[in-house]
């Protein structure tokens, strides 16, 4: 019979995620982003031009509601470029790292043997630049764990079958 050990771990000694080098989105995502920005606040003008047109009790006030539309617009934009700048993404023989956020980064791993599901996406606009969007799912829940925008389709093709290959190898180990 084998014993029972417990040993302790030096959790110094252990590879460090932070100095993985992570590739980043494709360039061309980031006029996905401009364009779904675009989009709201295009709508959002429209709607509050409107609104200041056809009240007049409103309309005193559209100097400063002018000033803060344009002062949220333009932070928008500021923390749209530094999350798209923190982006990335690793593949590494166990694991799949992704890295997202502006203000506050988050880093999600995910072991291949945890990952249930891939899934690919390309949305209109990103189907026009040759991008696709890749999903991994894990068991335990009914949407994605982590999405990875703005990869070039080809190279999203290659992740997707990197990752299913992981997944039917598992499969066929157990």
């Amino acid at each position: 019979m084998n014993e029972f050990t417990n040993e302790t771990i030096d959790t110094t000694t252990l590879p460090k995620f932070e100095e993985v080098k992570l590739t980043p989105l494709h360039p061309s995502y980031l006029n996905v982003v401009w364009l779904n920005l675009a989009i709201v606040f295009g709508i959002i003008a429209i709607a509050a031009g409107a609104v200041f047109y056809l009240a007049e009790e409103v309309q005193p006030y559209w100097i400063p509601v002018t000033i803060v539309y344009v002062v949220i617009l333009l932070l928008t934009i500021l923390i749209s470029f530094i999350n798209f700048r923190n982006r990335g993404f690793a593949f590494r023989a166990h694991d799949v790292i992704y890295r997202s956020g502006a203000i506050a980064i988050t880093t999600a791993i995910i072991p291949y043997n945890r990952a249930q599901h891939v899934a690919m996406h390309e949305g209109w606009l990103s189907r026009r630049l040759g991008l696709a969007e890749v999903e991994i799912f894990t068991a335990g829940g009914d949407k994605s764990d982590i999405k990875i925008p703005g990869l070039e389709k080809e190279h999203a093709e290659n992740i997707k079958q990197l990752l299913m290959g992981k997944i039917l190898k598992q499969d066929t180990d157990e």
